[in-house]
C-alpha cells in the first residue's frame, strides 16, 4: 500500500501558519519567532513531512541535475569515466541522470535531448563516442539545447568544450618507448578507426616512427575492436605479413592480452622476441604473464574533470588552463613492466 505524501499545505494548516512561514522554517530563515519555529517543527515531525528536493531546486531556478549520455558500459574506460562523473557530481551536489545510447552510429539524439530538457537538467555531459553516422548530427547538439554541454571522446570543435585524454601524445610515448628498446619493426593494433581515440593513438604511433626516421608501413597496422579476441587475430595477421616483427603497440590492454596469448601459442617469448605495450593500465595489467607495460590513463579523473568543466561553465566562471583552445587534454603516463624490457 503506497504512502500518501504529506504536502506543505497540510503542514501549514496543522500548524496554523502560512505556507511561506513553513518554508522559512524549513530553510532556516532567521525572521521566524522561536515559538512559531518550534510549533512548525513539531508538526513537520509528527506528520513525517519531507520536502521535495526537486521542487525546492526548481523554485530556485536550478534543478541540481546533470544529464549524462553514455555508451558501452562493457568497456573499461567508459565504466570508469562514468564512475568519475558520479563522484564529482555527488561532491558538487548534483544528481546524475544517465541515458545510454545503444547504437551511437545511428541513434537519433533528439528524443534523449528532449527528455533531458523536460527534466530541467542544468547541463549535459555527452560521453558517447563520435563514430559512424553520428558525425553528421553531433555538431548540431549544442544548438539544440540551452544548457552547457561538455563532450568526451570527440574531436575538438570551435566553441564546444571537449574533455579527453591526450591520446596522440600517449600513442607517441608508447611507440617511442619501444624504439628506445631497440625495436624497429613495430606493429600497431588499433581500436576501430572510426573512433576518435583510436585514430589519435594511431597518429601517435606514426609520429614516433617518423621522428625516429623509421618508415610508416601501413601493412604493420591492423584494426581490432578493443576485445582480446580481436587482438589475437590482429597479431596473427601481423605475423603473417611480417615474420620478423619485433614489437607491438596494442591500443588497449585487452587487445594486448590477445597478443600475449597468440605469441605464446606461436612460441615467441615476450619481451626477448617481441616487446609489447598496451594502453589503459587496467587493474589486471600488472598480473598478466608477463606483466604488461602500458599507458596509464586516469579515466576516473577524466570523468571528474568533465563535471568540473561543466560547473565552471554553469557558474559563468573562466575555465581552468586549457591545453588546446576549447579542448581540455589530460596526459597519459607510461608504466614500464616486464613485457617491454
Amino acid at each position: 500500500m503506497s504512502q500518501v505524501r504529506i504536502t506543505i499545505t497540510q503542514v501549514a494548516r496543522s500548524a496554523g501558519v502560512s505556507k511561506q512561514t513553513v518554508s522559512r522554517v524549513l530553510n532556516e530563515h532567521p525572521d521566524v519567532a522561536d515559538e512559531t519555529r518550534r510549533r512548525v517543527q513539531q508538526v513537520v515531525d509528527a506528520l513525517g513531512y519531507r520536502p521535495s528536493s526537486i521542487a525546492r531546486s526548481l523554485s530556485r531556478g536550478k534543478s541540481q541535475t546533470l544529464g549524462v549520455v553514455g555508451y558501452g558500459l562493457e568497456y573499461f574506460g567508459t565504466s570508469r569515466i562514468l564512475s568519475g562523473i558520479e563522484q564529482e557530481a555527488d561532491q558538487l551536489g548534483y544528481t546524475v541522470l544517465l541515458n545510454l545510447i545503444r547504437q551511437p552510429e545511428d541513434n537519433d539524439p533528439y528524443p534523449i535531448l528532449d527528455k533531458l530538457a523536460a527534466l530541467h537538467v542544468n547541463g549535459i555531459i555527452w560521453a558517447a563516442p563520435e563514430i559512424g553516422n553520428n558525425r553528421t548530427w553531433i555538431d548540431d547538439i549544442s544548438r539544440a539545447v540551452s544548457v552547457p554541454i561538455v563532450y568526451l571522446s570527440t574531436r575538438p570543435r570551435p566553441n564546444q568544450l571537449v574533455v579527453n585524454m591526450d591520446n596522440r601524445s600517449g600513442g607517441y610515448t608508447a611507440t617511442q618507448h619501444l624504439i628506445q628498446q631497440g625495436r624497429r619493426k613495430i606493429g600497431l593494433i588499433t581500436g576501430p578507426l572510426h573512433w576518435w581515440d583510436a585514430l589519435q593513438r594511431r597518429l601517435g604511433w606514426q609520429d614516433a616512427l617518423l621522428a625516429a626516421d623509421l618508415p610508416v608501413d601501413e601493412s604493420l597496422l591492423v584494426e581490432g575492436d578493443w576485445s582480446a579476441a580481436s587482438g589475437e587475430v590482429a597479431f596473427q595477421r601481423l605475423l603473417t605479413a611480417h615474420p620478423d616483427l619485433d614489437a607491438v603497440f596494442a591500443c588497449n590492454d585487452q587487445m594486448a592480452l590477445g597478443v600475449i596469448h597468440a605469441a605464446h601459442a606461436d612460441g615467441r617469448r615476450i619481451p626477448s622476441d617481441l616487446a609489447l605495450v598496451g594502453f589503459d593500465n587496467i587493474p589486471e595489467a600488472a598480473f598478466f604473464t608477463p606483466s604488461l607495460t602500458t599507458m596509464h590513463q586516469d579515466v576516473v579523473a577524466l570523468g571528474r574533470r568533465s563535471v568540473e568543466a561543466f560547473a565552471h561553465l554553469f557558474d559563468g566562471r573562466q575555465l581552468p588552463a586549457q591545453d588546446d583552445g576549447s579542448n581540455l587534454l589530460l596526459p597519459a603516463h607510461l608504466v614500464v613492466r616486464e613485457s617491454s624490457v
